[in-house]
């Protein structure tokens, strides 16, 4: 029988609790869809990857080195499904990475990330707000994105419009990197008669920026940015990796690309 493979590709965390909630999360499900390929997985920050060596013993290997563990086990037909949000640089750098051994398997196949299609946004938010509070009139509900210096950066603005397109004029999108900011949001809330703000990420997991860009006792935190504007505000952390229907969309991805 053709040896197969299940490769699942992740930015990575050094959070081990969110790692194991958004994270291995995901990887169980798409190894419990998928139970005749071997399953690898592999993180594409190198910062991550050596911060978990050296202080976990924790080994993750990367893009190359899972795939050309994936050959050496006998695998010829490699399912790759990466965990990434969007196109951006680092699933531009795994598909690059993957498509090197291209000549030394039978067949490969690449899913796509969360959002790759206006359907998949709609997707997207039918399964986050199906979880998170209804609104009043009086709130907001604000997801930080990680943000880009890739042209897919445009994803967060249109996301945002498509969010209130949906029926959900409350919900707002911003990222830590990139444009829209915490600075655009807020000015968006100003015209309205908002008291309190829901502060979420729009990351695979509440890690990192979750725990001190957007919810951290800094000034310079969206939580302290929302309350010196007068906000009433309240962090919800939890990643997209713990939304099931997020969960399912990665699966349903790696399903397309077998087709």
């Amino acid at each position: 029988m053709e040896h197969r493979g299940l490769l699942v590709v992740s930015f990575g965390t050094s959070y081990p609790e969110t790692r194991k909630k958004n994270i291995e999360h995901i990887e169980s499900l798409l190894s419990a869809a998928f139970r005749d390929r071997t399953f690898y997985h592999a993180y594409t920050s190198g910062m991550i990857r050596r911060k978990l060596r050296e202080r976990d013993q924790l080994l993750i290997p990367s893009v190359k080195e899972a795939v050309q563990a994936a050959l050496e086990d006998g695998v010829r037909d490699l399912l790759v499904q990466p965990t990434h949000i969007m196109n951006g640089i680092e699933n531009d750098q795994m598909k690059e990475d993957v498509q090197s051994f291209a000549d030394q398997f039978d067949r490969i196949s690449i899913g796509a990330p969360l959002i790759s299609s206006t359907e998949d946004q709609f997707a997207v938010i039918e399964a986050l707000m199906g979880e998170l509070p209804s609104l009043s009139y009086q709130e907001a509900l604000v997801f930080m994105g990680h943000g880009s210096t890739h042209y897919a950066n445009t994803l967060y603005a249109a996301l945002d419009y498509a969010f209130k397109q949906a029926g959900h004029p409350g919900v707002y999108v911003g990222t830590v990197e990139a444009f829209p900011d915490a600075r655009a949001v807020l000015s968006q809330l100003r015209e309205k008669d908002i008291r309190r703000v829901y502060l979420t990420p729009f990351m695979l997991v509440a890690g990192d920026h979750a725990c001190n860009d957007l919810a951290g006792e800094d000034e310079d935190s969206w939580d302290s940015i929302f309350k010196a504007e007068g906000y009433e505000t309240c962090c919800i952390l939890k990643g997209l990796g713990e939304y099931d229907g997020i969960c399912d969309l990665y699966v349903r991805h790696a399903l397309q690309a077998l087709l």
